[in-house]
């Protein structure tokens, strides 16, 4: 879990002054936190709501489209890209929301990410197969039936 000390001076000063501007209260840790995610983030890397949107409106194949930021792509990825397109938004967003969180931390503590081409699936012959193979591949399926 984040703390406040995950955080640069100026990026606290910098959350202070977003939430005090957003809110009439004292902002709890929890929108503390938030605040100094959101001002704390390199450019490029869209909020979780707004990655979110992006990997469930991205269509397939995901690793050829061009992305905002690598951390969205590969967190869609982890999170599943079958969940995320069969699941409604009130139960997908919080887990993707996390894992996203997640990459986000790991870019801002200096790592970076590539979206990894898929390898090429290798030309499949279209050479008919023998009478001699049919006729045994036909056994084999006699075989496996009986």
């Amino acid at each position: 879990m984040s703390k406040l000390s995950d955080f640069s001076a100026e990026t606290i000063i910098a959350g202070a002054e977003k939430v005090i501007a957003e809110s009439d209260y004292l902002p709890t840790l929890h929108k503390m936190l938030n605040a100094c995610r959101d001002v704390g983030m390199p450019e490029g890397l869209p909020s979780p709501r707004n990655a979110y949107r992006e990997v469930c409106n991205k269509p397939s194949p995901k690793a050829e489209q061009q992305w905002s930021h690598p951390a969205v792509y590969i967190a869609g990825r982890e999170c599943g890209w079958h969940f995320l397109a069969n699941t409604i938004e009130s139960k997908a967003f919080a887990p993707f929301a996390e894992i996203y969180q997640q990459y986000c931390e790991r870019v801002v503590a200096g790592e970076t990410f590539v979206v990894e081409k898929p390898e090429a699936l290798p030309e499949t012959s279209m050479k008919p197969a023998t009478k001699k193979q049919a006729l045994a591949q036909l056994d084999d399926l006699k075989n496996i039936l009986s």
